[in-house]
This record gives structure tokens, C-alpha cells and sequence, in this order.
């Protein structure tokens, strides 16, 4: 009797924790499925959420609000996992500090009164005075700004400026700026990157965008290559010539004929010597004509920044080196 109630009192207190449960699921607004009535399920592979049961797709085109990185372990989930923007060495304290932004208004977009203006205006000048500690980082801040400013005058991607930057920095850290202009060293910095990433600028084009004239420049330039140990190859003609072509808005016609140029110039023994910019403005100039893509000598000399004089010698000396080579 007693082993009886002890069963039919343990059944119906299952019974009613089980009713309880649902009903509280129900009041909780737990995600059924309208045809069956199964459980929901997040597919995060699809970006879908589907019946556990029958497979239909209630919700498409979710959201992922997680990491855009994948990670298998948790050592690697640690290692990937950041806050903030990553560092950088376009700046001279890789971004490690806080900066106040210049907007006058707080966090709800609601402008600031005139008394909490001039606290944040002072505030930003005390961080401005506090993110350098010594001489070495304004030179360092002043020569990394101008950096920016001169690549992005020249159109030069982020891997460039980052080696501008790290070559400045060793300039800086092995005491070669004693005597020189902090932009003499860094558009000489900016000039040796350019090479060493095969997308180089001429002299001339460095010398509109800086601050500097040109023999100071190229007498840093080698100082700089010389004291660093720096390996930089002669500029090739063709690294010049995507760019030409581009800004006469030619087909890539016009540019496989040029490269073909270059390439029996350089079999002939012509290029030794010459300077590349005037080699790949002579290319363009010739391989348009022979493309039957009409440029005159003006356009193309405004586009390389060099005399006419220079590419009509250049124009005669690839099509004569072509001849020979397809003789």
C-alpha cells in the first residue's frame, strides 16, 4: 500500500513538473515551429534558422554577428581574438594610445555646451602634449605625418608606407638624422620603399609632392641606402608601364606590346644606362601607335613628366631594337 502511494505521488509530481515546463516555455516565448511544433534550430553555417523535425526554413539571410576568424583550439581562439584596430607603424606610438575625437558632441550625438567645449578642447591639448614623451617621438610623429601626406599625394598602397615607416625608424634609432631635414629622411625613406615594393615614382614626381629639392633628396637618399644596408634593385622599366597606360586610359593591348618592347630592348643591350621612366614612356608611345590607338608625344610626356625630346630618341631606339629582335 504504502510502496503504492509512494509511486502514484512520485508520477504525478513528474506530471505536473513536466506541465510546468511547458507551460512556462510557452510564457517564455520559446521558438516552435508553425508546422509541427518542434524546436527551432540556428543553422550559423547557412545563416538560417530550421525545424529540428520537419526541416522547414523559418528565417534566411540572418545576421553573423560573430568573429568573421575561425579558431580550433582555444590557444588559437586567444591569439585571434583583438579589441580595437590593430597596430600600425604609420603612427609613432603604433596606435597604442587613446585620442580624443575633434566632434563637440557626446555619446548620444547631443552637441556640448560652450563650458564642456573648452573642457574637451583643453583635454585634447593635454593628450596631444602627453603622447610625446621626448624629442625622439615629435621628430618621429612630424617625419610619420609627412610620410602619409606624400603617399597619399603619390597613390602608394599601405605596404609601402609601412616600410617608409620602419626604414625611418631604423634611420632614427642608429642616429642618422643628425645634419639632415626630418623631410629629407622621410621622403627619401618613402622613395627606397617605393622601389623595394616595385612600384616606384621618379624623381621628379617625389620632388612635386615633397618639401625638399631634388639634390638634397637624392643625396640622402643614397646616404640612407648606404648606412642601412638597404637592398634595392634598378627600377625596371616595366614597373612603370601599368601606370602609364592607366592614365591614358589604353587597352591592355597597348601594354602587352609595351612590355614586348621592353623585353627586346632589353636583349639588345639598349637599356643599360637609360633611364627607366623614359624607357616605359617611349614603350607606351610606340605600342599605342602600333595598336592603332592613337597618343600624341605631349600627352604622353605629361603623363611620365618628361620631355618630348626624350621619348621620341627612346621611340626610335625600342623600334629598331624590335626590328632586330623579330629579324
Amino acid at each position: 500500500m504504502s510502496d503504492t502511494g509512494i509511486r502514484t505521488y512520485t508520477e504525478k509530481s513528474r506530471t505536473e513538473t513536466t506541465e510546468q515546463t511547458d507551460e512556462t516555455e510557452r510564457n517564455e516565448g520559446v521558438a516552435t515551429c508553425p508546422e509541427c511544433d518542434a524546436r527551432l534550430q540556428a543553422d550559423t553555417e547557412h545563416g538560417e534558422t530550421v525545424c529540428s523535425d520537419c526541416g522547414l526554413v523559418v528565417e534566411e539571410d540572418e545576421i553573423d554577428r560573430g568573429p568573421e576568424w575561425r579558431a580550433f583550439d582555444s590557444a588559437e581562439k586567444d591569439e585571434k581574438s583583438r579589441v580595437g584596430a590593430p597596430t600600425t607603424n604609420m603612427m609613432h606610438d603604433k596606435g597604442l594610445s587613446t585620442n580624443i575625437g575633434w566632434q563637440d558632441k557626446d555619446a548620444y550625438g547631443n552637441s556640448l555646451s560652450s563650458r564642456q567645449r573648452q573642457k574637451m578642447q583643453r583635454l585634447r591639448t593635454w593628450n596631444e602634449r602627453f603622447r610625446t614623451r621626448d624629442s625622439k617621438e615629435r621628430n618621429l610623429k612630424q617625419a610619420l605625418g609627412e610620410i602619409e601626406r606624400m603617399a597619399s599625394a603619390l597613390g602608394l598602397p599601405e605596404n609601402v608606407r609601412e616600410t617608409a615607416s620602419v626604414i625611418y625608424r631604423r634611420a632614427l634609432s642608429e642616429d642618422l638624422l643628425p645634419g639632415r631635414s626630418i623631410e629629407g629622411v622621410a621622403t627619401a625613406a618613402l622613395y627606397a620603399a617605393a622601389r623595394q615594393a616595385n612600384v616606384p615614382r621618379s624623381l621628379d614626381e617625389v620632388e612635386h609632392v615633397s618639401r625638399v629639392d631634388r639634390m638634397e633628396l637624392t643625396r640622402t637618399y643614397r646616404y640612407i641606402i648606404r648606412e642601412l644596408n638597404l637592398e634595392v634593385q634598378p627600377a625596371d622599366p616595366e614597373s612603370y608601364i601599368p601606370r602609364f597606360v592607366s592614365d591614358l586610359d589604353r587597352s591592355d593591348e597597348v601594354e602587352r606590346r609595351a612590355r614586348q618592347l621592353i623585353d627586346n630592348a632589353r636583349e639588345a643591350g639598349v637599356i643599360s644606362g637609360k633611364s627607366p621612366v623614359g624607357l616605359a614612356a617611349a614603350a607606351v608611345y610606340a605600342a599605342s601607335l602600333l595598336c592603332n590607338e592613337k597618343v600624341t608625344q605631349t600627352e604622353v610626356s605629361e603623363v611620365a613628366e618628361i620631355s618630348e625630346v626624350t621619348i621620341r630618341n627612346r621611340y626610335k631606339e625600342l623600334l629598331e631594337a624590335s626590328e632586330v629582335a623579330t629579324a
